[in-house]
C-alpha cells in the first residue's frame, strides 16, 4: 500500500521483465500487531482507516477527507505521517476527535530497534519529538491504543 508497486509492476512489464507479485501482510496491521494494538476490537473498533500522510492536511495536494476522518470512531493508521505529526493532530482535533484520543507511534516496527511513545492527540507530536522518534514509524490513533496498554498490564501482573 502507498510503495508504488503498480508503478513498478508496469516499468517492468514495458521493460520486458517478468514481474511475480508476492503477497504479505501491510506494515499498516503488522507494526500495530507487533506492538501489541490491535486495529480493530469487538466493542472499541468495527473499522480502520489507513492514510498516507506525505503531505500536510493543510496541503493542497492533500486528498484525505480529514473532517470525515475526525468525525469517525474508527481507527486510524497514518503512515509518513511523523514529520507532519503536529499537523494531522490540530486537524483531527479541530474537525472533531477528542483531545485525549489515545495515540501510540512505533518507530522500527518488528525491528529489535521498535519502540514506541503513547500520548493523546493534545500532546503527541511534543512526545514524539522529545522521545527522539523518526521515520520510519507507524501512527495509530484510537481507543484500540488502550487495548494494548490493557494487554501490556496483564502481561506485567503475571511476570514472576
Amino acid at each position: 500500500m502507498f510503495g508504488r508497486g503498480g508503478e513498478e509492476m508496469i516499468a517492468c512489464a514495458e521493460a520486458g521483465i517478468p514481474v511475480l507479485v508476492v503477497p504479505g501482510l501491510t506494515s499498516a496491521v503488522a507494526v500495530p500487531a507487533a506492538a501489541g494494538v490491535p486495529v480493530t476490537h469487538r466493542g472499541v473498533s468495527q473499522e480502520f482507516h489507513v492514510i498516507s500522510v506525505h503531505v500536510a492536511p493543510d496541503d493542497p495536494k492533500s486528498t484525505v477527507d480529514w473532517p470525515g476522518l475526525a468525525r469517525s470512531q474508527g481507527t486510524l493508521v497514518l503512515l509518513m505521517a511523523v514529520e507532519r505529526l503536529a499537523k494531522v493532530a490540530e486537524a483531527l482535533v479541530r474537525d472533531g476527535r477528542p483531545p485525549e484520543t489515545p495515540v501510540m507511534v512505533v518507530q522500527d516496527g518488528t525491528l529489535p530497534t521498535q519502540r514506541a511513545v503513547t500520548a493523546s492527540l493534545s500532546t503527541v507530536a511534543d512526545r514524539v519529538s522529545a522521545a527522539g522518534i523518526r521515520p520510519p514509524a507507524i501512527v495509530i490513533v484510537g481507543d484500540v491504543v488502550r487495548v494494548g496498554q490493557e494487554v501490556e498490564m496483564v502481561r506485567a501482573e503475571r511476570l514472576p
